[in-house]
């Protein structure tokens, strides 16, 4: 099979949900591109966890090509409907707390169909795997979070805050320019009342890593499918209640920071926002579904 790889980016999906934030995490110059290689960056992020083998390559990759066709034919036009509602919302300035979450709400109603088209992929790919693969997973996983744990946690407080109010406000400057004293301040504030969150998260992520590994013990046994999909679908409630305690407060403080940040600004940032959402907006008109094609890098 000839097929071409790419260097790993964001993927759509994360692409749109990072927008309704404000586009805070949004890390791909081109929705077209993304789009285009969004299934190499799962293969990407599958193989720095665990070796593959051809057989299973091969597999993984005709399965992704399948989820992309139908995701593409059937779930962009969605997308596109609730664009063009956030772009007339951003153009009118109607970006209030209440309008987010309800934008927010709506974007996230799109990834249970894609979770239950993902499952009996996942499913099968990791019912695959043979004891050495699972250790070789098991084992990459563990480091990887001692890593970030290493990362994060080894810093005091101010330090953390300091750090993540620099990552936000670089992330808001991409899609706002740049931002004046008032909105720097609000950013700060922000950051200095995340608390414990990055340390919540970590270990949201370690129960859920603790929960996919007993699963994996258990692939050979009927029920797997479920219980990938319960991993997959219920996962802010495995990673446990102070995780999704802290994941809710999170989205409303992240809906008032956009609020504010956007309402301290001037015209000229929300004339930059208007461009940059009316670009996205094209870049989904621009897609297209067609098998094998070429979508260019605008």
């Amino acid at each position: 099979m000839n097929r071409q790889y790419a260097a790993p980016t964001k993927t759509l999906v994360w692409s749109t949900l990072v927008l309704i934030a404000l586009f805070v995490l949004s890390g791909c110059s081109s929705t077209r591109m993304a789009y285009r290689y969004a299934d190499w960056g799962v293969v990407w992020w599958v193989e720095d966890y665990v070796t593959l083998t051809d057989v299973q390559k091969t597999q993984l990759y005709d399965d992704l090509d399948d989820l992309r066709g139908w995701h593409c034919a059937t779930e962009l036009p969605k997308y596109q409907v609730w664009l063009n509602t956030l772009e007339t919302d951003v153009r009118q300035q109607n970006i209030t707390p209440e309008v987010l979450s309800e934008h927010q709400d709506e974007l996230l109603g799109f990834f249970p169909p894609l979770l239950s088209r993902a499952t009996p992929i996942a499913s099968r790919l990791l019912a695959s795997l043979d004891d050495a693969q699972v250790r070789e997973l098991t084992e990459n996983m563990a480091e990887r979070q001692r890593e970030l744990e290493q990362e994060y946690l080894g810093e005091d407080p101010e330090t953390t805050a300091a750090a993540r109010a620099e990552r936000t406000s670089e992330r808001l400057e991409r899609w706002l320019g740049d931002l004046n004293d008032n909105q720097q301040a609000i950013v700060t504030r922000w950051s200095e009342q995340r608390d414990r969150q990055t340390e919540i998260w970590l270990q949201g992520r370690r129960n859920w890593q603790l929960a996919f590994i007993d699963a994996l013990e258990r692939r050979q046994e009927p029920g797997f499918e479920q219980e990938v999909a319960r991993l997959l679908n219920e996962s802010t409630s495995i990673r446990g209640e102070e995780y999704e305690a802290m994941m809710e407060r999170s989205r409303v403080a992240l809906n008032t920071l956009i609020h504010d940040v956007v309402a301290a600004g001037n015209t000229t940032q929300l004339a930059h926002l208007e461009n940059r959402t009316v670009e996205l907006n094209r870049d989904f008109e621009a897609l297209t579904c067609s098998p094998g094609s070429e979508i260019a890098e605008s």
